[in-house]
């Protein structure tokens, strides 16, 4: 069973950095694309950014240039810089997965991992 695995989320204040990481395990296939969403306090999930196998990446507009994706193809694993922070990307960061196999689309979601900025 696939299983994704954040880590590297906590408390930091206002201007400061995280490192998201995420683990894929189960699976000894890659996938077409990975990623991360949050969600805020009251919020709807939102899309972070997402990276294919090939490295194309796409983000969020208001988060371009402060945060930047990057992932492993071989480790199944991706990464979230995250720089400049600021209290409004207070919030649960998801990593995200998915894959097509026999021409049906599978979905993963991990757990979440939180990230807290404070003013």
């Amino acid at each position: 069973q696939v299983q994704l695995v954040e880590s590297g989320g906590g408390l930091v204040q206002a201007g400061g950095s995280l490192r998201l990481s995420c683990a894929a395990s189960g699976t000894m296939f890659g996938f077409n694309a990975m990623g991360w969403y949050r969600r805020g306090p009251g919020k709807q999930r939102e899309l972070v950014a997402t990276i294919t196998t090939g490295g194309t990446t796409n983000y969020t507009d208001s988060l371009k240039g402060r945060f930047t994706i990057s992932r492993d193809n071989a480790k199944n694993t991706v990464a979230l810089q995250m720089n400049s922070l600021k209290p409004e990307d207070t919030a649960v960061y998801y990593c995200y997965a998915w894959r097509n196999y026999l021409a049906r689309r599978y979905d993963y979601w991990g757990q979440g991992t939180q990230v807290t900025v404070s003013s």
